[in-house]
């Protein structure tokens, strides 16, 4: 077992270094409300980028998106997206803006997660291509656990915001029994007293 793991692990090394990486940056951040944050990447001409991201808690689970070139064009932009995927070749050198935007939201938190990878192939050897499927197989594997850990944080956030809500209709509940519990006893029992007589006595 030992064995078949280093083997493994040996040929996605052998991988690396025949066929280049693939570089990225990965992050889950606050988005206040009202807020917007961007982020920025130095990218040469040629490169193959993908962005990626996934709105976790917060809201309606949606932000804006918007992907700028170092001119300023737009690439990319989405209004409201809960999650998306866009790829892209750069055409030219320079730093390349993206920008997730909750200013739509006026009391609303939201928690991101967005991946940002950037395809370096420096040379093709006679084996380019096998490398290049191993690993972005191992990648695929990656992307796959990434997005299922934030469904589950995703699905556990509604769940405890459902519990927060049952919880809170509950007492409620309770409160109004118990109020209408005590009229009815009090009710009971204005029927029931004994009214009071007044006996005069007339003296002679």
């Amino acid at each position: 077992m030992m064995y078949r793991y280093f083997r493994a692990l040996l040929q996605v090394l052998w991988a690396q270094l025949l066929c280049g990486w693939v570089l990225g940056t990965e992050l889950t951040f606050e988005l206040p409300d009202n807020a917007k944050q961007c982020f920025y990447e130095d990218i040469t001409i040629g490169t193959k980028c993908t962005l990626e991201f996934q709105v976790v808690t917060g809201g309606h689970y949606d932000v804006d998106c918007r992907l700028e070139d170092p001119d300023g064009i737009t690439l990319y932009k989405e209004m409201k997206k809960q999650y998306d995927s866009f790829t892209f070749t750069a055409s030219r050198n320079g730093t390349f803006k993206f920008c997730f935007s909750n200013e739509f939201s006026t009391f609303t938190h939201k928690t991101v997660y967005f991946d940002f990878q950037v395809r370096s192939h420096p040379g093709k050897l006679c084996m380019e291509s096998a490398c290049v499927s191993i690993h972005e197989a191992l990648k695929l594997v990656i992307d796959y656990q990434t997005h299922f850990r934030l469904r589950e944080a995703q699905g556990r956030s509604r769940a405890e915001d459902l519990n927060t809500r049952v919880a809170f209709w509950s007492i409620g509940e309770a409160i109004i029994l118990l109020v209408v519990s005590i009229s009815q006893v009090v009710l009971l029992r204005s029927f029931f007293s004994d009214k009071k007589t007044t006996t005069t006595r007339v003296g002679s």
